[in-house]
């Protein structure tokens, strides 16, 4: 077994023997990234030379010490690019690092690698990006989800040991269940949103993918927090994400909704997810059947909200100060529309547009007022549900990974996919995929993701509860065979 293979915590047990240098692994993973990343298109950009050189000083005894994690290309690194996978963001570099880059320079990890994804987080196969579409290391001629396919894609295919995604309405569980490998979404206001390009404010969270879970909870640990610069960053106590970890199940429920185990769900996915939840049995949990009535309502109250915020925040992209500026403009006013309509691609632009049309006047009660009400009802259907059980468990995705290029005329179908994660986003609760089997299509092995939902700030518990099952089962040791 190579270095890339390895989880975060073997590549630390190596480090701390003195067996590799952060140098060392650094030019492993490069290495690695240059032999398989054509096939996967999962990076943007790479700067080797500013990596190394925080390597060479890295300190080994720290949390994440010399560890090297990409980055998902929406959250801001002192002086690489930030494009949001968008033309109107070309040629920006930031000039200043997001809370979460800070607190993993302050583990000691190393940022390496610009992921890409679904321009400006828009989408649910990484096919949106301007800069080409990633494929999933399971099958190149599939989609690896989305909004952040590249992250997901890198950690899958050993080209990255741990990378930072952003999810609004499922962008990290969508695709690290078709990659078949963990991905985190905290609770709304555990980890700063600062210098990340907002999608939609009120949904939008940071997490990470790993390799494993207990790799999850050594990134949460780092990556948590209060930051005063984020007011919607909320100065909860940050535990120990590893403690509870190895803890048996006795005593816990688990809760199976309803609503999310219904008919169109790929037979395979059912059935890995449903021999999932009797393995739970035989750790030890219990098994309750819950309701969460207002589900059929998600993912038309998330298209509302999201898109209402979205039309927002794409304001502020002009091409005045920075990013792609329309030649020969005649005037202010045709500049931001020739701007734009350069720089936008065309599921942005149909998100703004959608955005605007349920804020403006006439249509604002009628749209936004209401799909905010519902969006209440359905935070409160998590509530009860919680006061019989200690955790959810359900599908991450109703299917594997379709073709590339299967949904690309079907907006509405595409929206589909995330029916079974848009609803935690809503509700501000976390919620982690985890690898619980794979399906087999035309030849092919696809993994299956199976989706655990927690209590508000109850990440460790999450953790502990995802934990025992990885670890009772192989799943999370499978690797694509990438030549």
């Amino acid at each position: 077994m190579t270095l890339p293979n390895l989880s975060i915590a073997d590549v630390q047990q190596k480090l701390r023997a003195k067996e590799v240098s952060p140098a060392e692994v650094l030019r492993a993973l490069d290495a690695r990234i240059a032999q398989v990343d054509p096939q996967i298109h999962g990076y943007l950009s790479r700067d080797l030379d500013a990596a190394m050189k925080c390597a060479e000083s890295a300190d080994v005894s720290l949390p994440l010490g010399g560890i090297p994690i990409a980055i998902k290309d929406v959250i801001n690194v002192t002086g690489e690019p930030c494009t949001a996978a968008s033309k109107i963001l070309q040629g920006y570099r930031a000039n200043y690092d997001a809370t979460v880059i800070r607190k993993l320079r302050a583990a000691g990890a190393i940022p390496f690698g610009r992921c890409n994804l679904d321009e400006f987080a828009m989408g649910s196969s990484t096919e949106n990006s301007a800069f080409g579409h990633t494929r999933n290391p399971w099958d190149t001629s599939r989609i690896p989800g989305g909004s952040s396919g590249g992250s997901a894609a890198v950690v899958a295919a050993d080209e990255a040991f741990a990378a930072l995604g952003s999810d609004t309405g499922g962008s990290i569980r969508q695709p690290a269940a078709l990659c078949g490998i963990v991905g985190l979404k905290p609770t709304y206001g555990r980890v700063s949103r600062f210098g990340l390009i907002a999608f939609a404010s009120s949904l939008d969270q940071i997490g990470p993918f790993t390799k494993t879970v207990r790799d999850s909870a050594l990134v949460l640990n780092a990556i948590a927090g209060r930051d005063p610069q984020d007011s919607t960053s909320l100065d909860e106590p940050v535990p120990d994400h590893t403690a509870l970890l190895g803890r048996d199940l006795k005593g816990l429920r688990l809760g199976m909704p309803r609503e999310y185990f219904i008919d169109g769900i790929d037979p395979q996915v059912d059935a890995a997810v449903r021999a999932a939840v009797r393995h739970y049995e035989s750790l030890g949990a219990e098994i309750v059947e819950v309701s969460l009535p207002n589900t059929e309502h998600a993912v038309g109250v998330y298209y509302i909200i999201a898109t209402a915020e979205a039309s927002a925040n794409l304001a502020r992209f002009d091409g005045v100060r920075y990013g792609h500026r329309a030649a020969d403009a005649t005037g202010l006013l045709d500049h931001y529309g020739r701007t734009r309509a350069e720089g936008f691609g065309p599921e942005v632009k149909r998100r703004i547009i959608l955005g605007t049309y349920v804020l403006s006047s006439g249509y604002y009660d009628a749209f936004y007022l209401r799909a905010q009400k519902v969006r209440t009802l359905i935070r409160r259907d998590f509530s009860a549900a919680f006061e019989k059980v200690d955790a959810l468990i359900c599908p991450t995705s109703p299917e594997v990974a379709f073709k590339a290029g299967d949904r690309s005329d079907d907006p509405l179908k595409m929206y589909l996919a995330d029916i079974f994660t848009i609803a935690t986003n809503l509700a501000g609760i976390p919620g982690i995929s985890i690898p619980c089997g794979f399906a087999d299509v035309e030849g092919k092995k696809l993994p299956v993701g199976l989706q655990l939902l927690g209590k508000p700030f109850r990440e460790s518990q999450l953790l502990q509860i995802a934990h025992a099952y990885e670890q009772a089962t192989d799943w999370h040791k499978a690797r694509p065979a990438m030549e």
